[in-house]
């Protein structure tokens, strides 16, 4: 049977590390001795006591459970930042949220598509194989690597992309290599199933921004958000408005000139 702490003494090697600090330090924050952290971040201490467990725990504020099973040093810093924070939404225990999907006949990856009348099922089916496997899906051609899904939007928040639009986006994995003003979609824990919008990483928040300026930008909570879409197309059943003949423009700004001429002579 594999140990239960398996991870620990790596953990709070590189928790220490994380923040450089010598073992001096924590061993005087932790009211610990330099031989007793020397044999916990080594793994020769087998069984640590549990008040030593406790002042690790809440010293770097991340769970006892999350300091035995979770390979701390396989995170990106924005999940470390989110562990810190107190916010659990990547794991519980052992268990890091793995993408769900699925695959064709030819195990390739499916594009899957969530219908309107999906959207408000998906908050809570989205890690669900079950859902997933539930929801239309097609494959297209020239996709790059990765995950791919398709999203309705609705409203006129993201214009020139009209409301009703299809959007694909791929599945973004670590949110702190977003580039500022990314469009994404963003999958929200509140009463929003998701938006569409453009998409800049900030500590512990996210700010999110119209094309629109009719829209004002805001902020949510990273602990708030599950998942994060990038942008990659869309598609639309609206025929563009045709751009208007320049030509025809500047003709007609210069008849209004000459109109403002005349009327000053007069």
């Amino acid at each position: 049977m594999t140990s239960p702490i398996l991870f620990f003494h790596s953990n709070i090697r590189f928790l220490r590390e994380r923040r450089r600090f010598s073992q001096e330090d924590i061993s005087e924050l932790l009211d610990l001795s330099r031989n007793k952290l020397q044999a916990l971040e080594s793994g020769k201490t087998r069984n640590p006591s549990a008040l030593d467990l406790i002042k690790f725990s809440e010293y770097f504020k991340v769970s006892m459970d999350s300091l035995f099973k979770v390979d701390l040093t396989k995170l990106s810093e924005l999940k470390l930042r989110e562990l810190e924070a107190g916010n659990d939404v990547y794991m519980t225990g052992s268990k890091i949220r793995v993408l769900a999907i699925t695959v064709n006949p030819d195990n390739k990856e499916n594009v899957e598509y969530v219908p309107v009348k999906a959207k408000a099922g998906y908050r809570s089916g989205y890690a669900d194989p079950e859902f997933l496997a539930g929801l239309p899906k097609f494959s297209m051609p020239n996709l790059p690597s990765g995950t791919h899904r398709m999203f309705p939007i609705t409203g006129d928040s993201m214009l020139p992309i009209p409301d009703g639009s299809d959007v694909i986006a791929g599945y973004v994995d670590d949110w702190k290599l977003i580039k500022p003003d990314t469009p994404c979609i963003v999958i929200l824990k509140g009463e929003q199933d998701f938006v569409f919008k453009l998409v800049h990483m900030a500590g512990h928040e996210i700010l999110l921004k119209s094309l629109n300026p009719a829209y004002d930008p805001y902020t949510v909570p990273v602990s708030e958000v599950l998942e994060i879409w990038q942008f990659y197309c869309y598609q639309t059943r609206e025929f563009p408005e045709p751009f208007p003949d320049l030509k025809a423009l500047a003709k007609a700004v210069r008849d209004l000139q000459e109109d403002f001429k005349e009327i000053k002579r007069r």
